[in-house]
């Protein structure tokens, strides 16, 4: 069998997950195998607080629903279950640029 050289394709390799490591300090952005676990780490971190951050943008969303339905003395609860019965079906996040863009649109949400 024919002798098989991968340098280049190991070096390509390396190169690759160092580029993904530029920025962290120390050995973490110098070293293959420390930025490689580093890499590897931070890559699960951004992919879970994609989902976190999605997350805290719609308790945002209720936060500026319920307040602005209290202005109304109508707490979040009773309002979305108002909503409901009467079969308007808008998400929180359009509900709560409405509630602070145009208030007056909002009260006519509560009634």
């Amino acid at each position: 069998m024919t002798r098989v050289k991968r340098g280049s394709v190991a070096r390509k390799r390396r190169e690759k997950i160092l580029d993904l490591a530029k920025g962290f300090r120390g050995s973490h952005s110098k070293l293959f195998q420390t930025s490689n676990q580093q890499v590897m780490k931070s890559l699960r971190y951004s992919y879970a607080d994609r989902r976190k951050k999605k997350n805290q943008f719609k308790r945002l969303w209720i936060q500026r629903i319920n307040s602005a339905a209290r202005t109304q003395n109508l707490p979040y609860n009773k309002f979305v279950s108002k909503l409901k019965i009467s079969k308007i079906n808008l998400n929180k996040k359009i509900l709560s640029k409405i509630s602070y863009i145009d208030m007056k649109t909002f009260s006519m949400l509560t009634k």
